[in-house]
């Protein structure tokens, strides 16, 4: 196995965008906007992206790069209640009903925990097909849309025949959450870019983790947390066989 490229602690937990270049990601007036990936995925993305436009979608990026403060601004917000937290179905979850560990699995099914978020390498996007979407519609990033008659599921059954291990038209990228492992639930829409994703992954270290949260003790849960942390670190962090991609 070749020597991985030494990754700074800030960049593995978004405390920096010093690694990403900002571009705009649709040429869709009504829908083009500026996001930050990594200079490195940015070449395989825009050549996925074209291969997505001779099938007739314009694939575009509607998260990309999400900062530590940001995520823990999401993480934060779902905890105290001023954000939802959802269930399998959809459905809003009663927090107040579970004990303070049963609150934090079930906000990591959807968000992770702040410092540990594969949006923090600017390598991983949610994805959707502008060519889809009628004026004024507001992506819900839910299975539904990319699955069955959902507004997205051409493109996603599109994207099942191209991100295979090994297959050139990939372009390098995978769905880290493609299957339901017990911990983050599938996403579809998310797709990463292997090179820099396994790489980053494997240097993100549980002390480096530790470290940053005891660095922000506004985190709310934190106590618990650290109690559980290497649990979440074990079931909502490490992706099965992302060593071998």
């Amino acid at each position: 196995m070749a020597e991985l490229e030494e990754v700074a602690a800030d960049i593995l937990t978004g405390r920096t965008h010093r690694h990403l270049v900002d571009v705009a990601v649709s040429q869709n007036l009504l829908t083009q906007k500026s996001i930050l990936v990594h200079q490195k995925a940015l070449k395989p993305f825009l050549a996925l992206k074209s291969e997505a436009e001779k099938q007739g979608f314009d694939l575009c990026i509607c998260s990309g790069f999400r900062s530590f403060e940001r995520q823990m601004l999401i993480w934060n917000e779902k905890l105290l209640g001023d954000r939802p937290v959802l269930d399998e179905l959809g459905g809003r979850i009663n927090l107040i009903e579970l004990d303070p560990w049963q609150q934090i699995q079930a906000v990591l099914r959807w968000s992770a925990l702040p410092g540990t978020s594969r949006h923090h390498w600017g390598s991983d996007f949610d994805v959707y097909d502008a060519n889809a979407m009628p004026e004024g519609y507001q992506i819900q990033l839910t299975t539904s849309e990319c699955e069955g008659e959902g507004i997205f599921a051409p493109m996603h059954e599109w994207l099942n025949s191209v991100l295979i291990k090994g297959q050139h038209k990939s372009k390098g990228f995978y769905r880290p959450y493609a299957i339901d492992l017990g911990g983050v639930s599938p996403e579809p829409w998310h797709i990463s870019y292997a090179p820099i994703a396994n790489s980053y992954a494997q240097q993100l270290t549980g002390d480096i983790i530790k470290q940053q949260l005891l660095d922000n003790l506004e985190l709310v849960s934190l106590d618990t947390v650290l109690k559980y942390l290497d649990e979440i670190i074990r079931r909502f962090v490490r992706v099965s066989g992302e060593d071998n991609l």
